[in-house]
């Protein structure tokens, strides 16, 4: 299976990298093909709005988000990978998103799988609520096959989520599949 996981984060080397590296290996070991996408670095804009792509066409907009249009339409699963945000994803990641207008009816087609892998500083029982139901609000609509999530309580800086268990819940995750 070609696994595509869109990295939100812009700290290379933070949390949510940490959980990405996991479910990578998982992923491989079990013989998956992993592209990782690092959103936060590739030259992105935000949706306009124009509607000029009628919902499933062309963007007119020429940037980085072509190579992940292709991407997504040729993989089969696609990894939504974030550090929590005042209880949103990254911005860089709802930018990837809100694109995903120009190719919505294609990716809905592919009944993609999907997951979520997050990490946030806070550990309140309802720290991932808004992000949760926005996850699964979006794999409802594009009809994706939600394979996960792997949410990370108390993960405020690399030590703290190196030393917790989600690193091994997001590994088994990709071993799983």
């Amino acid at each position: 299976m070609k696994i595509v996981i869109l990295m939100g984060s812009p700290n290379r080397k933070g949390s949510t990298s940490i959980l990405v590296e996991n479910f990578r290996r998982g992923a491989e070991e079990s013989g998956h093909n992993i592209e990782v996408v690092d959103v936060c670095h590739a030259d992105i804009h935000p949706c306009t709005g124009c509607i000029a792509c009628g919902y499933e066409g062309d963007c007119v907009q020429r940037d980085d988000n072509e190579g992940i249009r292709k991407a997504l339409l040729s993989c089969d699963m696609v990894v939504f990978a974030t550090p929590l945000y005042y209880y949103g994803m990254s911005a860089q990641l709802k930018i990837v998103l809100d694109r995903f207008c120009a190719y919505n009816s294609s990716l809905n087609s592919r009944h993609l799988r999907s997951a979520l892998l997050t990490v946030a500083w806070n550990s309140d029982d309802w720290t991932f609520d808004a992000l949760t139901a926005h996850y699964k609000t979006l794999v409802r609509y594009i009809n994706f096959e939600d394979k996960g999530m792997v949410l990370g309580y108390g993960c405020g800086s690399p030590s703290m989520t190196a030393s917790s268990i989600y690193p091994k819940q997001a590994y088994k995750l990709g071993r799983s599949l």
